[in-house]
């Protein structure tokens, strides 16, 4: 979340700001509840030297043995006072909170100038689409044809959006998230296995709540616990209200994970096959950054991303996302689309954002500068989403007599196959 005290300085930047990624705030009401906290403030200050000056008299009578009846019964109706303004102030507080909590970040002064995904200017590209001397396949085809995907089950048990890989399928995708989890170890990551399931605190922290509540999977009944969308939001809390050596920065982890999203306003949008899923796997790359240096991480961290995708020879470029198309906490982001020439479009596997202090001011992560407590900054990326990544595989290797061609370096993890062939 942003500092308070910075909103309450320069309200019009950040309604610019927030005016520039598409959407609308007044913070008339804020300033309104916070200039009235400061007069219930000034009020309790001067109560509480009123009583302590009664508390004195009072000391003073009674070591005189003289009577202090009146002045006790002032003292205890000025606490009674003092009381009910501190909860007014805890009020106000919450009042404020709640509002800050639903303010985006402030856009780096990097992000683009632009409304909607269309204004995305492209950074870099890699690799050549790949161009076909046979009529290709979409990808739920190879995977039915291949008996590597299972939509028709998937639905059956869980309902559309929740596929089923079997077999070398199952195989192929346990490869992609081995073969992801190697790279970033020898990147200096440490590997985390998460829990699944999150409590509401956790997902405020990460900036998923309050806002997407209706994206998210419940636990209502009795746990009050969320499905998480993103082994993000684990990850960065496992530092919550902690203080990390200013040593150990950049501090790289990284997490393997399913993920969970109702993805709600998306119904019939890419709905067929691999696109968009209420389940998928993803594996999930976390920095906890010094404040000077995370621009410089933020480079590296998707550097991560893109060479993975080079690796398995998936053509991709780098979008730059305008101040529109931002997502809710970053500050900057960097999108990685493969290209599917059989879609004949981009599909995004990674979003690489830099939230500078806002989710960590959330979390209340800090690190020590200069013998100073300062909120770190954290980035995250995912590297990589397996869906889309399959897509892109099933795409750019079919061969034309229906097999697929396995990508050479995950070979290794399949015992050396070469490719998945029709069955005869």
């Amino acid at each position: 979340m942003l500092d308070i005290k910075f909103v309450r300085e320069n309200p019009a930047l950040v309604e610019e700001a927030v005016k520039n990624r598409g959407g609308e705030l007044s913070l008339d009401g804020f300033l309104a509840i916070e200039k009235k906290r400061r007069e219930l403030l000034t009020e309790v200050e001067s109560l509480k030297n009123k009583r302590n000056l009664a508390s004195k008299e009072i000391s003073v009578l009674k070591k005189n043995k003289q009577n202090a009846d009146d002045l006790v019964a002032e003292m205890r109706a000025i606490g009674d006072k003092i009381a009910e303004l501190d909860a007014q102030v805890k009020e106000a507080d919450e009042e404020m909170k709640n509002i800050i909590l639903g303010i985006p970040n402030i856009p780096h002064e990097s992000t683009p100038i632009g409304a909607s995904e269309d204004d995305n200017p492209e950074v870099r590209r890699w690799g050549t689409p790949r161009e076909f001397t046979f009529e290709p396949k979409p990808h739920w085809e190879i995977g039915e044809n291949l008996n590597i995907l299972d939509f028709e089950r998937g639905a059956k048990i869980s309902g559309s959006g929740f596929p089923v890989y079997r077999g070398l399928g199952s195989r192929l995708e346990r490869a992609l998230i081995q073969f992801f989890l190697d790279e970033h170890q020898k990147n200096g990551f440490e590997e985390f296995t998460p829990p699944s399931l999150v409590t509401r605190n956790t997902m405020r922290g990460t900036g998923q709540l309050p806002k997407f509540e209706e994206d998210m999977y419940r636990c209502d009944k009795d746990d009050d616990l969320f499905l998480i969308p993103t082994a993000e939001v684990p990850l960065t809390n496992l530092y919550a209200g902690e203080v990390i050596p200013e040593s150990e920065l950049p501090k790289r982890i990284c997490a393997y994970s399913a993920c969970f999203r109702r993805e709600a306003g998306s119904y019939g949008k890419d709905t067929r096959g691999l696109l968009r899923l209420h389940q998928f796997n993803k594996v999930e790359m976390v920095y906890f950054a010094h404040p000077e240096h995370s621009y410089e991480d933020h480079e590296e961290l998707t550097r991560f991303g893109e060479k993975l995708l080079e690796k398995l020879g998936l053509p991709y470029h780098r979008l730059a996302l305008c101040k529109g198309d931002l997502g809710f906490g970053a500050a900057k982001c960097y999108d990685l689309e493969v290209y599917a020439p059989v879609e004949k479009k981009w599909l995004e596997v990674s979003s690489c954002s830099n939230f500078e202090d806002y989710q960590a001011r959330r979390a209340n992560i800090k690190t020590k500068i200069n013998g100073k407590n300062t909120f770190v900054h954290t980035l995250n990326g995912s590297g990589l989403a397996t869906p889309r990544v399959m897509v892109g595989i099933c795409d750019n290797y079919q061969q034309k007599d229906g097999s697929l061609l396995i990508p050479e370096v995950l070979r290794p993890y399949m015992n050396g196959l070469e490719k998945i062939e029709p069955k005869k």
